[in-house]
């Protein structure tokens, strides 16, 4: 161990000492920005980006583990990440079926997908459903595994859903009409069920959100991070924690 990180070691213990488990925020989204651009600084190629940011991910839910966190969601892959060109692509899909089968075998973790997966290859489909099935009864942190996700796209399905299971009912649009409301849509989103997403991380300096989980965010504190996700340390995560821990939570009062 260097003298730099026996520095970065004791600050993260300075700053943990200091952390009130009670202000811990209970779901957790993640934006995990900035593989490629990580690999490019260090000289390495898009794919080791990607396999650095995977092996990231086991880290970070420890970390979670330890402060009672209960829910996290990472966004691993886009809507928009689909358009790549098919050299980056399958390589890509390929780590992330990786990183979702270790999820799955670690033990600890309850995994399940958010996205759309009639996007998907049939080979990816295969790994998150069986995913979900052999952690179904796992009791551990709740980790969702966005791929193929889009926030407007999301919100399409849930609206789809919804006239489906109303069409089913016999249910008018006028009828439809009148009762539909926030809750409604809420019952159809990947998420139904669970708590929204109190804070939202995302690495690399990049400040917005690129719809990432648009419905669930509404009143998500936001902490932007300038490391790269496949350099994100645990006192990154800690003072993200420490910085949403000191907001004020007003929720539009």
């Amino acid at each position: 161990m260097n003298l730099r990180d026996l520095v970065y070691g004791l600050y993260a213990r300075r700053v943990e000492g200091r952390l009130d488990h009670a202000q811990v925020p209970k779901h957790i989204g993640v934006i995990l920005d900035g593989k490629r651009r990580w690999a490019k600084a260090s000289g390495g190629t898009a794919e080791q980006g990607h396999k650095a940011g995977a092996s990231k991910i086991q880290e970070l839910l420890g970390w979670c583990a330890e402060t009672d966190v209960e829910v996290v969601t990472l966004w691993l892959l886009s809507t928009d990440n689909l358009d790549r060109p098919d050299k980056e692509l399958i390589p890509l899909l390929g780590i992330i079926e990786n990183a979702v089968r270790d999820l799955a075998s670690d033990g600890r973790w309850r995994v399940h997908h958010v996205g759309t997966l009639d996007l998907l290859p049939a080979r990816t489909q295969s790994v998150l459903k069986e995913a979900e099935q052999v952690t179904v009864g796992v009791d551990g942190i709740l980790v969702n595994v966005a791929v193929g996700y889009g926030g407007r796209q999301e919100i399409a399905d849930a609206v789809r859903s919804l006239l489906l299971e109303h069409a089913d009912k016999g249910t008018s649009f006028e009828e439809l009409a009148e009762i539909v409301d926030v809750e409604h849509i809420s019952e159809h989103l990947y998420t139904r069920g669970q708590p929204d997403p109190d804070l939202v991380i995302r690495t690399s300096g990049e400040q917005r959100l690129s719809g990432f989980m648009l419905w669930q965010s509404a009143h998500s504190e936001y902490y932007f991070c300038e490391v790269f996700w496949p350099a994100f340390r645990k006192v990154d995560f800690l003072r993200a924690l420490r910085d949403y821990a000191a907001r004020h939570r007003r929720y539009g009062n």
